[in-house]
């Protein structure tokens, strides 16, 4: 076990260099430089170019803005290039406003993909599955936006309630239970809206999956035997089928990014997706390497959480 520790840490932390590296010259090789932060407006000075070029070492060589840059990021020195504020305290404060959006839409998206994969495998053909098979390829044909933008008008028309932002406006002076529910309620909407497509998905794939185990031999020497259906789909079946989806989740977790750009856009939600896409537009490399770096974290991390899963699942593996 420790030795496999030792060998996962080195080899993700080696993986880790090379993606910041390959990260940070994709940057700087990108059309445009770094200090063209606004060139249309007339306060944005040559002097204050050279002023803003040296504050963030863009005046020394590439290598060495590589590595002041990463020293500053662990340091908690880096700052936004749009309003000055640090870096890690931003991501931080996206991240606690993600991370509910996140969880509810994979809690959502897991509970409900197997028991409709599964059934939908168990009754191949029948009305059921061919009705979830029509709604799942129709549910992947919408386009998210327009799909949220029809839930939204739905919502609004019907229950006559707000679904925008994190909380209704006007209701910081309510009691914590109020504020707590008003919560849960925005959070609702985005966060089914975000499983909805999941479901979709993983649905197709727990059934694919259920099908060819139950192809195997040894379902049909089980059946055979004796045992009853519970034991020979649930005990043998689903367990041998769950190997594909341990790697799924193990990379579900960079999904805290850039799974919700469109679904934090729409309803206004204050998360990591959006401050990315903001980011971009406004040339904030500062904000954009350090969501890369973080990223690749959450990648290399998922990998590590399905090795020890894939372990549980089947025991014929070894570390």
């Amino acid at each position: 076990m420790l030795s496999f520790f030792g060998r996962s840490a080195i080899q993700k932390v080696i993986t880790l260099f090379f993606v910041s590296v390959v990260s940070f010259l994709i940057i700087h090789i990108a059309p445009g430089e770094p200090s063209q932060v606004d060139p249309l407006n007339p306060k944005f000075t040559p002097d204050l170019v050279e002023r803003f070029r040296k504050e963030f070492h863009l005046d020394k060589p590439l290598y060495y803005q590589y590595l002041l840059f990463y020293k500053d990021l662990f340091t908690g020195k880096t700052v936004s290039w749009k309003d000055n504020q640090p870096v890690l305290k931003k991501i931080w404060e996206r991240f606690l406003n993600s991370l509910p959006l996140f969880v509810v839409g994979t809690i959502i998206t897991w509970t409900l993909s197997f028991p409709i994969g599964i059934r939908s495998a168990l009754s191949r053909g029948g009305v059921y599955d061919r009705s979830v098979t029509f709604l799942s390829y129709l549910l992947i044909s919408i386009p998210g936006f327009f799909f949220a933008y029809i839930l939204i008008i739905l919502v609004v028309n019907f229950f006559h309630v707000p679904v925008i932002g994190m909380e209704t406006f006007g209701i910081g002076d309510s009691s914590w239970l109020t504020l707590f529910m008003d919560r849960v309620w925005h959070l609702l909407l985005p966060s089914v809206l975000g499983a909805t497509g999941g479901v979709a998905v993983l649905s197709r794939y727990v059934r694919s999956q259920m099908l060819e185990v139950e192809g195997q031999d040894y379902i049909r020497t089980a059946k055979a035997k004796g045992l009853t259906p519970e034991i020979v789909h649930y005990k043998h079946a689903l367990r041998n089928a769950l190997l594909p989806f341990v790697t799924m989740f193990g990379l579900i977790l960079p999904g805290l990014i850039g799974g919700s750009v469109i679904i934090e856009s729409i309803f206004s939600w204050p998360g990591m997706g959006r401050m990315a896409y903001e980011a971009i537009l406004s040339r904030d490399y500062p904000i954009i390497l350090t969501i890369n770096f973080v990223s690749a974290v959450l990648v290399l991390a998922g990998t590590f959480i399905s090795d020890l899963f894939y372990m549980i699942v089947d025991p014929r593996i070894r570390l």
